[in-house]
């Protein structure tokens, strides 16, 4: 509960700043950036290599694009009952599938789940919504977006995973297993890798917006009403029919309940999907998830 505390305190001080004058607008990015590439970087190498395998972790991996699937095949359904416009029905196909599995989901899951957790959660996170970020999410924005601009192709796909920071501290993370790292280097990643859920949530509490634009409450709604209740759910009856337990399992259903993406947010944004109804997506969905996510530890 203390640690919890202490993560709503970090997302509080990021609203407090937004308010403060002479701050550059850009500070949330510069944020977001060291995060991408000195925190979680630093805590891949740390935390990975210290992470035992079995099927466990096959399950790990599996279910943030069972959750995908689900979430798009839900988003189309409700489109069609509804007669959302097509760029809302895009804003949602990109961002109820993708959960904000790193800069909140780790967090919330050392906060509920403890330290030794937090190896489980960022296989969740890069080899599964990173993942289906770049590769469905780049479909989605291929089909739905606004923009002229080229589309990315499949090399172009395939670069940004190969070259993206985290992905790489993972890769060098499992070449690492059964390696002990001299006491400085051990050091040096556990103090850059504690940055992280300050960093993050002063990062994410910054950001935070809940402007509506006129029709897409309606939309606003459904889509948290699939991403903070429906996921979740459909992820705890999955692991109850499969008979599934351990720690793994339960970061990975845990990891299913996470709001919406703020990367995908992002691209949603520069795309034209619906932006007011993206940034309303992202800030309501993380307030809502400190009321979510507690309730669904409950049932792990």
């Amino acid at each position: 509960m203390d640690t919890f505390i202490i993560t709503i305190s970090y997302l509080l001080l990021g609203i407090i700043l937004r308010r403060i004058r002479g701050i550059p607008d850009n500070f949330s990015n510069c944020l977001n950036l060291f995060v991408i590439y000195v925190s979680l970087p630093a805590l891949v190498l740390l935390k990975v290599p210290q992470m035992g395998f079995g099927n466990h972790l096959l399950f790990v991996i599996v279910l943030p694009w069972v959750m995908v699937a689900f979430s798009a095949v839900a988003v189309l359904f409700f489109a069609k009952i509804f007669r959302w416009q097509r760029t809302i029905t895009g804003c949602l196909l990109l961002m109820v599938p993708l959960g904000n599995t790193s800069f909140l989901g780790i967090p919330m899951v050392r906060a509920f789940l403890g330290e030794a957790a937090i190896a489980y959660a960022m296989i969740y996170d890069q080899l599964g919504s990173f993942l289906a970020l770049s590769t469905y999410g780049s479909f989605v924005l291929a089909l739905f977006s606004k923009s002229d601009g080229v589309k990315p192709g499949i090399k172009d796909i395939v670069l940004k995973i190969a070259t993206f920071p985290p992905f790489i501290a993972l890769v060098f993370a499992f070449l690492a297993r059964g390696v002990s790292y001299p006491g400085p280097v051990t050091e040096l990643l556990s103090s850059l890798g504690g940055t992280l859920v300050p960093v993050v949530m002063i990062a994410v509490g910054y950001q935070l917006s809940l402007r509506l634009e006129p029709g897409t409450f309606q939309p606003l709604l459904t889509g948290l009403g699939v991403k903070l209740g429906l996921a979740p759910l459909a992820a705890l009856m999955l692991v109850k029919a499969l008979g599934l337990e351990g720690e793994a399992v339960k970061v990975a259903v845990f990891e299913a309940g996470m709001p919406p993406m703020v990367s995908a947010g992002a691209l949603a944004i520069m795309a034209g999907l619906s932006p007011r109804l993206t940034a309303a997506l992202v800030g309501l969905g993380i307030f809502l998830s400190f009321v979510t996510l507690p309730v669904l530890f409950q049932f792990l």
